[in-house]
């Protein structure tokens, strides 16, 4: 595994970092439930396979992503950085509607009293003094940029976080904070060779704030993990029936894509993961891939990206194969 420090924090983390969403299930995420122990072991996976970034939120099957973590992490603590959300909330107290779900109405609020509020809640929910990062999970525009601040500044102080960052922003977003006195140190947005031009235009912005770019949906919610997956059936409440690679047309792409890849899955040795996310280690030297994984075989694979060293040619050919099928926005 690499590990490299984390923007312009003085913390290291590992180039993978392990992405929960998928452990809250919920409506959204129907593939099963999984318990305390099965967490534990996907923990002891990525400890051996020296993964020690952790990604959830309080949202994440609306607190039982956090509350999972919080139990599997007991006499491993030190072993991983933790990094949770701030912003969206199911408290009713304020803040803009986002949206509905599981008998729950979730807002989204960075008022400085919404999101101390979360961090509170999450301590609870996970049974900890304290986080590593702290990611606002959606960049609200109804309160001020220099309010937000000011709360995750304090809660540096405080020490209830240790760093901070933005996700489902702009690049203008991260401007704004910076120059509002923030000290982001890493953005979490989604980028993947399907859909890559969101992140290009945020690249040159994290280079001159030394931020860290960490893509989510990189695997495009499994559809990049092989053939065999475009197959798979899910229900409509669940989040990957309702992105475009469901459509015939894209599986039609997809299938064809690889068929043509997989050459280069025997020129590597690897799985058509591993392209995918070397792919995306190749387009910004300050990445990091959060990688949805529930079960340790998922993890054994995604250690290996890392190691893939991709050549321009093979690079440029990805994108030329995938070029009929790219989308501009997702829309989840």
């Amino acid at each position: 595994m690499e590990y490299h420090k984390l923007g312009n924090s003085s913390l290291n983390v590992s180039r993978v970092a392990l992405g929960t969403w998928g452990l809250g299930g919920g409506s959204v995420w129907t593939d099963g439930d999984s318990t305390v122990k099965d967490t534990v072991e996907l923990l002891k996976a990525c400890k051996d396979a020296g993964i020690n970034y952790l990604d959830t939120a309080p949202v994440y099957g609306t607190g039982e992503s956090e509350r999972l973590l919080g139990e599997a992490l007991k006499g491993m603590r030190e072993d991983f950085f933790v990094q949770s959300k701030c912003s969206l909330n199911w408290r009713n107290d304020g803040g803009k509607f986002h949206y509905s779900r599981d008998g729950y109405t979730v807002n989204n609020d960075t008022s400085k009293e919404a999101v101390k509020k979360d961090v509170e809640g999450i301590l609870e929910r996970m049974q900890l003094s304290y986080i590593d990062s702290l990611i606002v999970h959606y960049v609200n525009r109804n309160t001020p940029v220099k309010e937000t601040v000011e709360a995750l500044e304090e809660l540096v102080k405080e020490g209830k976080i240790r760093t901070y960052g933005l996700s489902n922003s702009k690049p203008e977003d991260l401007v704004e904070y910076m120059e509002n006195g923030g000290h982001v140190s890493v953005v979490q947005e989604f980028f993947s060779v399907l859909s890559p031009f969101h992140g290009r235009e945020y690249f040159d912005v994290c280079r001159k704030y030394n931020v860290t770019f960490q893509v989510y949906g990189v695997l495009e919610e499994g559809f990049l993990t092989g053939p065999e997956f475009l197959d798979k059936e899910f229900r409509k409440t669940d989040i990957r029936s309702r992105i475009p690679w469901t459509e015939e047309k894209y599986k039609e792409g997809l299938r064809r894509t690889f068929e043509a890849w997989k050459p280069l899955t025997e020129k590597y040795n690897c799985s058509y993961s591993n392209l995918a996310e070397a792919w995306a280690l190749s387009q910004f030297e300050n990445m990091s891939l959060l990688v949805g994984m529930r079960k340790p075989k998922s993890v054994k694979d995604n250690e290996k990206a890392v190691a893939v060293k991709l050549s321009d040619e093979d690079i440029r050919y990805m994108e030329e194969v995938v070029k009929d099928i790219q989308v501009e926005v997702l829309d989840k």
